[in-house]
């Protein structure tokens, strides 16, 4: 690396220019050697580095021994608060030299790192740009919320310096949304759903050779990462919320929320004002009147999506309550929010985390949203203190999963003609048929978008060959070593609720759907057996 580049690692900076090392913006003391020492071995990171090249280096043309070497790596490992036996930073090779162990950014004085390599995933037809650093013990999914663009991530030094630290303590993976970033762009009509990010998520971490991850998700990312860990708690090793929410509309038992006018206005000033800092008032009220964050805050969201895009997926977010699901999550969770966040009030995480068995909740002083603005520092001790003790968790039978029950009520050749449309379609939308001695046709899916596809899909063949049918759908845990759970019941209860070749879907189905291309007309109520009244809608497709 070029001697003159400032060198960022877990939570410190070197600046070779004015001879100082920093932890945060405090100068940490180091003797000039000490000081030349570590240069020399961060700007070598992941390299064994001889003890004679320290030496010549170090002490060009004065004869020292190791007792010297040995004794300016004690201070350096004492100033960057280091464990010979357990080191974050500097590993001994006993004999031979010293091997600087922490993923380093170099970073041109008064300028930005070098953006790590682009890679691609393959998400059914479209291309999902991803990065990875590091190599910790752990994979780590960072999901930011909105819009975002991997490489302009690393143009802003303090956002480079969050996502350094974050890859310190895992194998750090970064992803642009599909229609956002790097990521292929797609129809404004057709931006993702939350099924659809689901995929895209999993096909990233199967791209990036990933089996298991923390979900980090920050803001809008939260019900992305919240749903993911619910419906797939083998491949989640805990989940981070940052500064997000359960539900983004403001309702009579979510008061905190944004009102229909307030979204209205905001997406006018998207569409008045794209291009140049819009809502950075809120998200980073300490840096917005800085000039160099506010041409950086503008560039990324003119780079991460057009105005269109950018309004479809404010609406569609809004549109977005995953209140249902927390109750489900079983992972390991860590909830974090600064208590005068401008956007998503802080009573929003408390809300979280108490809806989240065992999550831990840490509230933050400060009124940034953005978690990279601020003290960040406070914010990544809390999550890698999260991550270095959190308790490994048993592989579970129950995970959250949507039902669909389709009954008919038609001759035995019609059932049977049924039942094989049934096993087919549910194939196709990658359902999974569910045993049951009381219920006729019912599988679970890992969406639920693809279980109505389905269940709308069935229901149209149904209608053309003349089968009398209904279908309903239910999301909630489903346990598959029980043949009867009360998921599948509450569907079959909902599907009673339909028309003759309807579909039917409870409250918390629809709740999910955002941007999935369906509308929606309230039937009132159902009870299923043993349990809770459900308000159930019948699905429309929206042509």
């Amino acid at each position: 690396m070029a001697p003159d580049r400032i060198l960022t690692f877990g939570e410190f900076r070197l600046d070779p220019m004015s001879g100082h090392l920093f932890r945060g913006a405090e100068v940490v003391a180091l003797p000039p050697k000490a000081f030349t020492l570590l240069q020399c071995l961060a700007g070598q990171a992941g390299r064994l580095v001889s003890k004679q090249e320290l030496l010549s280096t170090v002490w060009p043309g004065v004869f020292v021994g190791d007792a010297v070497l040995k004794s300016t790596i004690r201070e350096l490992r004492k100033a960057l608060g280091d464990d010979s036996h357990e080191p974050r930073f500097i590993e001994t090779a006993h004999r031979r030299g010293y091997r600087f162990m922490a993923p380093v950014t170099a970073i041109a004085a008064g300028g930005a790192p070098a953006a790590p390599r682009v890679s691609y995933a393959h998400s059914g037809n479209v291309n999902i740009a991803y990065q990875v650093i590091g190599s910790g013990p752990i994979d780590l999914v960072f999901v930011m919320g909105w819009v975002s663009h991997l490489e302009y991530f690393w143009n802003e030094p303090s956002f480079a310096r969050f996502l350094t630290r974050l890859s310190t303590m895992a194998r750090l993976i970064l992803f642009d949304k599909r229609g956002t970033g790097l990521s292929d762009a797609v129809p404004v009509s057709e931006l993702p759903s939350l099924d659809t990010r689901l995929d895209d998520v999993r096909a990233v971490m199967d791209a990036a050779g990933s089996r298991r991850a923390v979900l980090m998700g920050v803001s809008e990312g939260g019900p992305l990462c919240s749903l993911f860990a619910a419906t797939y708690p083998a491949k989640t090793e805990a989940l981070v919320m940052i500064g997000s929410y359960a539900r983004r509309m403001r309702d009579a038992d979510y008061p905190w929320g944004t009102t229909s006018d307030e979204r209205d206005r905001f997406c006018q000033t998207i569409i008045d004002e794209w291009g140049g800092p819009v809502g950075l008032v809120e998200r980073a009220p300490s840096v917005a009147d800085d000039p160099a964050f506010r041409e950086w805050w503008s560039a990324f969201l003119r780079m991460g999506a057009s105005p269109g895009a950018a309004v479809a997926l404010t609406r569609m977010n809004a549109a977005i309550d995953v209140r249902d699901v927390l109750s489900s999550i079983r992972v390991p969770a860590l909830v974090i929010h600064r208590t005068g966040d401008r956007c998503l009030k802080v009573e929003e995480g408390r809300y979280l985390a108490s809806r989240i068995p065992g999550a831990r909740f840490v509230e933050l002083p400060g009124e940034d949203h953005l978690p990279f603005v601020g003290d960040q520092d406070a914010l990544l001790s809390a999550v890698e203190e999260f991550l270095s003790h959190r308790q490994d968790q048993r592989p579970q039978s129950v995970a959250l999963a949507t039902a669909i029950s389709v009954t008919g009520d038609g001759s035995p050749a019609e059932s049977d003609l049924l039942r094989r449309l049934f096993e087919r379609e549910c194939e196709f939308f990658r359902g999974r048929p569910a045993v049951s001695a009381s219920l006729h046709l019912v599988a679970t899916f890992d969406g639920p978008g693809r279980a109505v596809q389905c269940a709308m899909s069935v229901m149209a063949i149904a209608r053309q060959s003349r089968i009398p049918a209904r279908a309903g759908v239910h999301i909630g845990e489903f346990d598959v070593n029980r043949s009867e759970t009360p998921l599948l019941i509450a569907a079959a209860t909902t599907a009673a609720a339909a028309d003759l070749h309807g579909v039917t879907a409870s409250r918390a189905v629809i709740d999910l759907l955002a941007g999935a291309g369906f509308s929606f007309d309230d039937r009132g109520q159902v009870t299923p057996a043993g349990s809770r009244p459900l308000s159930v809608f019948a699905v429309r497709q929206i042509d």
